[in-house]
């Protein structure tokens, strides 16, 4: 399993009137997450010719992250593609090792071109599926 990590720091207008991070921007940074991983990993080929849309998020808010503090986001696809899509993986842990947030998210790929969903060529879907 080819996992990616990256790292993000809450500003003062991800702050909402609760004095956390809103719950949108945490899907902003879901999506973000997915997006570096993707550009991180894919042939740039790949890159190119497809994009990835979401057709599903499932989120459980465990603990909240304030302003200055820096979460680790961590994803990862545990299993092959089913046709266009994906379930893909996510974990942000604050600075104590605690989850902040798990997610599984649902992509489905685009081929650019026509404009449709495609089946996940498994040229594709190979690297992130190993770490080799």
């Amino acid at each position: 399993m080819n996992s990616f990590t990256h790292q993000v720091t809450a500003q003062p207008e991800h702050i909402d009137e609760l004095g956390h991070v809103n719950n949108a921007v945490w899907v902003q940074w879901i999506q973000d997450l997915a997006v570096a991983h993707w550009s991180a990993v894919a042939d740039p080929a790949h890159i190119d010719r497809y994009i990835w849309v979401v057709t599903r998020h499932e989120i459980g808010y465990l603990r909240a992250a304030s302003e200055g503090e820096t979460v680790t986001g961590r994803t990862w696809i545990e299993e092959g593609p089913v046709g266009a899509r994906f379930n893909r993986y996510m974990e942000f842990t604050g600075e104590d090792g605690k989850a902040k947030i798990r997610a599984k998210t649902t992509w489905a790929i685009i081929d650019r071109e026509i404009g449709r969903p495609v089946r996940v060529p498994a040229d594709v879907a190979a690297p992130f599926l190993s770490d080799g």
